[in-house]
């Protein structure tokens, strides 16, 4: 690979010092030449290495304000904010017009949590900066830190003026139209981006996951497309086409756009799953559990996987195997309801109502709300003769759902069941008077209940009344 003649400068320095760290020989540098290898030692996280070469620095060029500043630096990270004030100070007494000087005292300001101070700094900054871009942009930075989204916008925004290539600041402003809710906004400020830069994958890429927020699926693949031909190999992008892809039921474009991924790196779980899930929609069911088997190899402990066989297999009937899958789901997140209320209808399905029972109640005691889920873990009990548990359980679902008649028809039957039959006739006259439509539902579950001749009586007395 050819070498610019400022990169061939820049190694052949690096080389010397390293090689006058092996020998102890001393070599003379350049403070501009120290700068670089200092800041290249501390971008590849060499503290130790940055320090020797700021000490040998400054023992060349004591008076070298650059390699002071690089000191500044280093003295902030260390959180020696006071050593670095200090020199700023003194610095500042010799060259009051440097940026740098004021840039480094925000930073300080930053460090104390004293936000508006970093700004108030770096605005004077901007008075004496030609880098005008840099300066906008940790001035965006330091209103997200005071969580002023607007003012963080309105800079970041004034940063890409600058320098609409700043990648950073690109990402940043389209992360606070999001957190502003404005993403139409956002959309259209990406419009008048492009129209600058078009050629910036970055923005089209950005474009489309908006467009994707707000359900415009055409758009967000027409962004999503321009995005991967000016960059072919942006692995996201394709990833995200797929998605809205999905979305508008045009599966065999989307397994190609997630193969791309999988052609451009090695293959994630998360890109072979959705590929299954396109192969199940299209009614190709050996290559979906295919694709899902593949999923499982190669993340083992994505339960996202296993989910999806077990969906596979409930889908085809076949709920012995899916009862297996559901239970790898379950060994690796066992506190998801929506696992647990599968496995609850799988046992369901084969007649393990104990099983079954266990599942509803976990998935209610981890959240679940659907007013079903109260009713299948309460028919459980049911079923298992445990008509005192089933009633407690009513009753705390009827706190959730109020006048809700298939609770009440249900309390009705379990206290008729157990002989109460005053609270049994009590709860069949809120039922009734809720909704008497669907009063057979006390026919369905509890027929020996229904046939006794005071609950008949009261419903034809109702029958005539509705």
């Amino acid at each position: 690979m050819h070498l610019s003649h400022e990169e061939e400068e820049y190694n052949l320095s690096l080389s010397k010092f390293e090689s006058m760290l092996k020998t102890n020989k001393v070599f003379f540098f350049d403070s501009e030449e120290f700068e670089e290898i200092i800041l290249h030692y501390l971008d590849m996280g060499k503290a130790n290495l940055a320090k020797k070469a700021l000490k040998l620095g400054l023992e060349q060029h004591p008076k070298s304000t650059g390699l002071k500043l690089v000191q500044v630096e280093m003295l902030i990270y260390d959180d020696k904010l006071e050593q670095a004030e200090k020199l700023l100070n003194e610095l500042y007494a010799i060259e009051p017009t440097n940026e740098e000087i004021f840039i480094q005292k925000a930073n300080i300001y930053s460090k104390r949590d004293q936000h508006e101070k970093a700004v108030e700094f770096l605005e004077q900054a901007l008075t004496l900066t030609d880098d005008y871009a840099d300066v906008y942009n940790l001035i965006g930075m330091e209103y997200l830190f005071m969580d002023n989204l607007e003012k963080a916008k309105e800079n970041f925004i004034k940063c890409l003026e600058e320098d609409f290539e700043d990648q950073s600041a690109l990402y940043n402003v389209v992360y606070c139209f999001e957190f502003l809710d404005q993403n139409l906004e956002a959309i259209e400020y990406l419009k008048t981006y492009i129209d600058r830069n078009p050629y910036s994958e970055i923005a089209w890429h950005q474009s489309g996951r908006l467009y994707y927020g707000i359900k415009d699926y055409e758009n967000a693949v027409r962004a999503f497309e321009f995005s991967t031909y000016i960059d072919d190999e942006f692995i996201g992008a394709f990833m995200e086409k797929g998605k809205a892809l999905e979305r508008l039921k045009r599966y065999d474009e989307a397994i190609e756009s997630y193969n791309r991924t999988i052609e451009l790196d090695d293959p994630t779980s998360y890109a072979l799953l959705r590929i299954g899930k396109c192969y199940e929609k299209l009614g190709n069911k050996n290559e979906a559990l295919n694709y899902f088997n593949k999923t499982v190899h190669e993340d083992p402990l994505l339960d996202k996987g296993w989910i999806a066989i077990t969906d596979f297999y409930v889908r085809q009937k076949n709920h012995q195997k899916a009862l297996y899958y559901v239970n790898k789901a379950l060994a690796i997140d066992d506190q998801n309801k929506l696992y647990w209320k599968r496995y609850a209808s799988i046992n369901k399905e084969l007649n393990n109502f104990e099983e079954a029972e266990y599942g509803y109640k976990k998935a209610v005691e981890y959240g679940d709300c659907q007013m079903d889920t109260w009713l299948f873990w309460i028919d459980m009990m049911y079923e298992m003769g445990e008509y005192n548990n089933a009633i407690l359980a009513l009753v705390q679902a009827s706190e959730f759902f109020q006048n809700e008649y298939e609770i009440e028809y249900r309390l009705a039957g379990l206290h008729h069941m157990l002989n109460e039959n005053e609270k049994g006739n009590y709860h069949l006259v809120i039922a009734c008077t809720i909704n008497f439509k669907n009063h057979t539902i006390l026919k369905d579950l509890f027929p020996q209940v229904w046939d006794k001749k005071e609950v008949q009586d009261y419903i034809q007395k109702h029958n005539k009344l509705d």
